[in-house]
């Protein structure tokens, strides 16, 4: 038998959490000297995983966010068999994210109880929501044993290609510049609740080119009206990324920027992870329980007593947890001068 401890991780379905996930590849690492990690995670996932070392190999999940297909995941797993994989570290809470490794007789099951998953998981926990209160502590504490003390969190660090770089800025026509590059990411795929005004947005961005900086728009197909509705108010003068470039593209751009500034999302993680100075803006969601794991990155949130609230769409119509934070308050953090 191969001295390697070999692990295989059923990785989370969005851009922030597998982010995170590297913190649990880092302590993985540190637990075992001589292990070997695997993710099997959605195929849009790869071009993130290229970027964390501790990762040997990504495995595509063939199947949809959300789809059950019990007979494609026992499938999957018996395919699985032949990697002998030692344990099995099971990430999403849902029961059908356990069935892969339990077909596939990976001996030690990992995860959280979640969907009542007794049997599927043989080394199962369960969550003590008030001592972990972060998503990456959940995550890296299922790397020691259980009732461990709250576990440190390494730093997640995604590496950046610098041909992969030059490439990127070829695509785009991405020209050498002295000039300080700021980045904005006004999306969030989960609503409306999460973004900071696009008339927000607009003014940090104009004042910064009218400084001399460039500004870079980052966002998914679907924040395209919004960054195209930015980049007008601000005169046209952004760089304007949204829904043009695949992720690794994106993570290629971004790593060019000096600021980046962003709602609670995918990209915000991804820029701290980048080691970029990144402003976080929360409005319906908890800096404490998924805030930039960078030690220097600025998050802003107003506290209200109606946030919280983890909706979709503001209850009460106003969306004073994001309105409120000015422009001006945003631009107090960065030297724009």
């Amino acid at each position: 038998m191969s001295s390697t401890y070999r692990i295989l991780v059923v990785g989370p379905s969005w851009v922030g959490d597998m982010v995170m996930a590297q913190s649990l590849f880092m302590a993985l690492k540190q637990q075992h000297k001589n292990c070997s990690i695997d993710v099997l995670a959605p195929e849009w996932s790869l071009a993130i995983m290229e970027r964390m070392p501790e990762v040997r190999k990504a495995i595509v999940m063939p199947l949809g966010h959300g789809k059950f297909d019990f007979k494609g995941r026992k499938a999957l797993g018996k395919k699985l068999r032949v990697e002998e994989y030692d344990e099995s570290i099971v990430l999403p809470n849902s029961w059908k994210s356990a069935l892969t490794p339990y077909f596939a007789n990976i001996p030690k099951r990992t995860g959280y109880v979640g969907e009542v998953r007794w049997g599927l998981l043989n080394n199962s926990r369960r969550l003590d929501k008030n001592l972990l209160t972060k998503t990456v502590q959940r995550f890296v504490a299922l790397a020691s044993p259980p009732n461990a003390i709250v576990p440190v969190i390494p730093q997640p660090r995604l590496l950046i290609d610098p041909a992969s770089v030059d490439v990127a800025k070829a695509t785009f026509g991405v020209e050498a510049s002295e000039a300080k590059v700021l980045g904005l990411c006004p999306g969030a795929e989960y609503g409306p609740a999460k973004r900071w005004p696009e008339e927000h947005y607009a003014a940090v961005a104009k004042k910064a080119l009218e400084n001399g900086w460039q500004v870079y728009l980052f966002g998914s197909a679907k924040d395209e009206p919004v960054t195209a509705k930015i980049n007008e108010l601000a005169g046209g003068s952004c760089r304007d990324f949204a829904g043009k470039t695949n992720l690794t593209e994106a993570l290629d751009l971004m790593s060019l920027c000096d600021v980046v500034i962003s709602n609670d999302s995918g990209l915000m993680h991804v820029a701290a992870a980048l080691n970029i100075k990144t402003i976080a803006l929360y409005g319906s969601s908890d800096p404490n329980f998924t805030p930039p794991l960078h030690p220097d990155a600025d998050v802003i949130t107003l506290g209200l007593e109606c946030s919280p609230c983890f909706k979709r769409e503001c209850p009460l119509g106003h969306l004073d947890c994001l309105t409120k934070i000015s422009p001006e308050r945003v631009l107090s953090l960065m030297d724009v001068a």
